[in-house]
């Protein structure tokens, strides 16, 4: 794994050198070291779950990513289908035999 260059230019965190990366980089934009993620555990996750991804390392190797949880899906309401689907009224009626001998691995003549 490689190590990032860090530049200690902001009071809290490690801005990462874009240039190291060529200008491009989809890694966030601050590092924190593990003992300074420790102390500022609250905050961090204050931050990551307004949206902001937190990038934690270990002597300037990435370990591990603060990012938040996804939005949470709407509950899902019954009946959505309700008059756009039909069910035979012979819907759970046995199977002719042909069909259920099929299902159970055996030839129709085996009877």
């Amino acid at each position: 794994m490689r190590q990032l260059q860090l530049d200690k230019s902001e009071k809290s965190g490690y801005l990462w050198s874009r240039l190291t990366n060529g200008g491009i980089s989809d890694m966030p934009d601050y590092i924190y070291n593990l003992y300074e993620a420790k102390t500022r555990l609250s905050s961090l996750i204050d931050r990551a779950a307004k949206g902001e991804e937190i990038l934690i390392a270990k002597s300037g190797v990435p370990l591990a990513k603060l990012v938040p949880l996804p939005k949470s899906k709407a509950k899902r309401k019954p009946g959505g289908w309700e008059g756009k689907i039909r069910i035979s009224d012979d819907f759970d009626a046995p199977l002719p035999d042909n069909i259920q001998s099929a299902f159970e691995g055996r030839d129709h003549e085996d009877q």
